[in-house]
């Protein structure tokens, strides 16, 4: 039963990082047509600042669930946490010491890539 829990809570966060990839990706796109490669790629990397720490947030903190495993399922939350701040600070640090970046393209697609999650669930059903 508690697989199926798992699977089951699992699967909406990945629709939702799907939902927010998707925005992000068509951001991208539309700021690569509208102002060029540099702003596209910028935004590209902000989305991906966004979107890749919430993909593994989903998988560690939904790898558990059930009431018998309680202990379990509150340490993959914390443990997916951390690891999303961590993984948010690497790529930050990546995007500003090794990319040239413009940075207003950059922001704003993470911006986007945050309040995403935020806003879909008012849209979508959860079944």
């Amino acid at each position: 039963m508690s697989n199926v829990l798992a699977r089951r809570g699992r699967k909406s966060a990945y629709k939702l990082v799907i939902i927010q990839a998707a925005i992000v990706g068509v951001t991208s796109i539309l700021l690569f047509a509208l102002w060029g490669f540099q702003y596209g790629l910028s935004a590209f990397a902000g989305g991906v600042i966004a979107v890749l720490p919430n993909f593994v947030f989903a998988t560690l903190a939904f790898s558990h669930a059930g009431a018998s495993a309680s202990g379990k399922v509150v340490q993959s939350f914390f443990l997916g946490e951390a690891v999303k701040l961590l993984l948010t600070i690497v790529l930050f640090a990546i995007a500003f010491g090794l990319l040239d970046m413009v940075f207003a393209p950059l922001f704003s697609t993470y911006a986007l890539g945050l309040i995403v999650p935020w806003a879909v669930p008012l849209y979508f059903k959860q079944n």
